[in-house]
């Protein structure tokens, strides 16, 4: 199958390997000293105690990925639609687009560019890093639950699913993935915040009183908003659900945290801003997430300077 990659990064890169190793015509999207490095002497994937090396086309032209038939769309949030405007013109109309991406509120954006029946939505689980251009480190469980957003494209949904399978990554299907990618979303807003805030990793923010007061607040209010807008959760089992999978990533640094320490925008909004927006319309108190909120903001302004600094330099 040929298959495109937008964001060929941690997340993107990672999986783009492996279902090029498994045979598949990949085509990854990347730039800067990445897509240096990758073409130069290919991307090599560190999975655990195993590690190898794919060389396929890396590219930083959109328009390579004209003939894709599956597009995995795992750029950060607030490229979302920009880069799917882009995609629109130049892919085949019957190409699948899934959203590997974080946050719940991208479903929404890319079907009212592409239509509901060509989006697959993605719930990712992956702790994974670019440890330096040409070469992303990944460690502990990684798995894959996708779902169609309209259930004329079921059928596709579970060819991708098998794609994944077969390509030796863990993968089911969900016919509730709305609740799964706001499970997900639970997540990270409880962990991403405070990790870019403080520094801290996962297990870091568990062990220390304070951050775990301040975390276990954050998830609250975001659970209230969740119940309220009609998601399909249990306020006691969420909670203790959040807290019980993040054991499982104490040495983990959140991609926000990862983005700051590399000098790249933070994805606030997909993370914190969305969930503030709602709960505005719902006249919902949320206190923590809004101090949180207004500090990632404030860190993230010399974050978006610097990558267009970037940019105009390049």
């Amino acid at each position: 199958m040929k298959i495109g990659v937008v964001g060929a990064g941690a997340v993107g890169g990672f999986f783009g390997a492996f279902l090029q190793k498994a045979g598949h015509q990949v085509t990854f999207l990347a730039r800067g000293k990445h897509l240096e490095a990758s073409n130069e002497n290919g991307l090599l994937v560190k999975h655990g105690e195993e590690e190898f090396k794919i060389h396929s086309n890396f590219t930083d032209d959109i328009q390579a990925l004209s003939d894709s038939e599956v597009v995995l769309f795992s750029v950060k949030s607030n490229g979302t639609k920009q880069l799917g405007q882009e995609l629109l013109p130049i892919l085949n109309k019957d190409a699948k687009v899934v959203t590997m991406q974080n946050g719940v509120d991208n479903e929404e954006i890319l079907t009212g560019i592409f239509g509901v029946d060509r989006v697959i939505s993605c719930a990712t689980y992956i702790q994974s890093a670019i440890e330096k251009p040409g070469v992303i480190k990944q460690s502990g469980r990684v798995k894959l639950v996708l779902g169609e957003l309209d259930a004329s494209i079921r059928e596709s949904c579970s060819d991708i699913v098998s794609m994944f399978q077969q390509a030796g990554i863990e993968t089911g299907h969900s016919r509730r993935i709305v609740e799964r990618k706001w499970s997900k979303l639970l997540w990270n807003i409880t962990f991403n915040p405070l990790s870019a805030i403080s520094t801290a990793t996962v297990g870091e923010i568990l062990d220390d009183e304070h951050l775990m007061k301040t975390a276990t607040a954050i998830c609250t209010e975001a659970i209230d908003v969740a119940l309220r807008i009609g998601v399909d959760l249990d306020r006691d089992s969420t909670l203790e659900t959040t807290f019980s999978n993040a054991e499982r990533a104490r040495n983990h640094a959140t991609s926000m945290l990862q983005d700051r320490m590399n000098g790249k925008p933070m994805e606030v909004e997909a993370i914190c801003g969305y969930i503030l927006r709602k709960a505005e319309e719902l006249n919902i108190d949320t206190p923590t997430i809004k101090m949180a909120y207004s500090i990632l903001n404030h860190l993230n302004k010399e974050l978006i300077q610097k990558a267009k600094d970037v940019k105009v330099n390049m």
